[in-house]
Formats: C-alpha cells, structure tokens, sequence
C-alpha cells in the first residue's frame, strides 16, 4: 500500500527544480502545482471542474520518484516501453493505480501491454489492435485504448489520417474486448499559444465528426498544456513539469 504519511520527507532525494523560478521544489510540490494549473485553466476555458485528468509520464523515472507521486494521490502513470515498465508494475500496488501505454505498441510486445496495462494510448495499426484484443485476458475488463491520429501528416510519425478515423474504428468494433475511448495525438512542437492551438482543435473537430459518442482527448504536454486544455483536452501527458528533466 502507499506511504502517504512521510511521502514528502522520504523522498526529499527525489527533489527537482520547478519550472522556471529556480526553486527547488519536491515532486509532491510540483504535484500540487501542476493540479492547481489544470483547475484553473479548466475554469478559464469554461470547461467542468475535474473534466481534465493528469497523466503522470514516467519513462525513465525510477521507481522511488513514482512511488512519491503515488504517496501523493497520483494514481495514472504512463509509460512508453514495457521493458522499462515490468519492474515497475510488479513494484508498485495501490488499489487506485492505473498503467496507460503511451509509446509505440510493438506487435511482439502486446501481450505483456494487453495483460498489464488498463490503457493504451497509441492505436493506430489493426493488426496491433486485433493482437492486444486476443491477448487481453477475459477476466478482465476491456482495455481502454485511443487511436492515435497524426493531426500534422508527419511521415515520421505514427498515427492514422484525421480523415480515416470512421473507417479505423468501424473496423475495431468486433473487438469486445477493447473499449475505444477517444483520440490521441502528439502534435509537433510550436512555438505560442496560438500555433499551439491549431492541431488541439483539428483533433477535437475529428473527434466531434467522426466519433462524437467518444469522451477522451488525450493531448497536451509539458510543454502546451494549456493549448491542449483550451481545446478540449480530457488528459494531459506530463512528465518533466512533474519529475524535473530527464536524465537518460
């Protein structure tokens, strides 16, 4: 179970600088901080309170520094390579803990995902669909999953056309045990708010085209939360805003 009582003391080692002010800043103050961010900026684009979830993005992080966030009430982790993230699911437990994949779904890593995790972030293949489906097992709920869609063209990235996703998720439908949630997208980057905007909305404008029964947008980083929460976003993606920058 979490050690929520001495979270903030025990793990003082894992200390990063916020953002900007050059204070050194625990992750459960920039925790506190980020979540503070996502009320108000919920509030200043007229959407629910607590409509935008945070997804904590822990590649790279150790176990420990997931561990402080979890002490904290941080339940949604993302990782990007199930190599890397076996040892922290056997390491980790809290009855509140969910794992999304966000990276690249390899075809001969989808069964470790389909068992391990409780969301996939980046669908955008059918032949990874149907494997993660026939490896999902019964006894467990169907695994949430988002199709990924390249709202910039890049060749270099994955995701299917804006323009195909009716096509993609009529093709998922006979897989019961996938439940299509919504769209991601990783734009690339942009300099202002208002370039930043632009492929937010593409992604929004497809999801209320061509898939409106759907409630999640999962978009924004660090980097552009608050593009991606003007335009809809139901979960952002943040890792160095919470864990301090990345050292590989």
């Amino acid at each position: 179970p979490a050690r929520a009582p001495d979270a903030e003391g025990f793990y003082r080692d894992f200390a990063c600088l916020a953002r900007g002010n050059g204070k050194v800043m625990t992750i459960v103050d920039n925790l506190a901080g980020i979540r503070a961010e996502i009320r108000a900026l919920e509030q200043k684009y007229g959407h629910q309170p607590g409509s935008v979830g945070l997804l904590a993005v822990s590649k790279t992080r150790p176990v420990e520094a997931l561990r402080a966030a979890l002490d904290a009430g941080q339940c949604e982790f993302g990782e990007n390579y199930w190599q890397e993230a076996e040892a922290k699911l056997a390491a980790l437990r809290h009855p509140d803990l969910r794992w999304h994949f966000i990276g690249p779904v390899q075809t001969n890593k989808t069964r470790p995902i389909a068992t391990g995790f409780d969301w996939a972030h980046s669908v955008a293949r059918l032949k990874v669909a149907r494997r993660l489906h026939d490896a999902r097992p019964e006894a467990l709920p169907p695994l949430n999953i988002c199709i990924q869609v390249n709202v910039d063209g890049e060749a270099s990235k994955a995701g299917i056309a804006p323009a195909e996703v009716g096509d993609f998720m009529a093709a998922l439908r006979p897989f019961k045990r996938l439940a299509v949630r919504g769209l991601m997208a990783l734009p690339a980057p942009r300099s202002g708010l208002v370039a930043q905007r632009r492929p937010f909305a593409a992604l929004r404008e497809c999801l209320a085209a061509q898939a409106p029964q759907l409630d999640t947008l999962s978009m924004g980083t660090s980097q552009d939360m608050e593009a991606a929460i003007a335009e809809g976003a139901t979960i952002v993606r943040i890792g160095t805003a919470l864990f301090g920058p990345r050292e590989y």
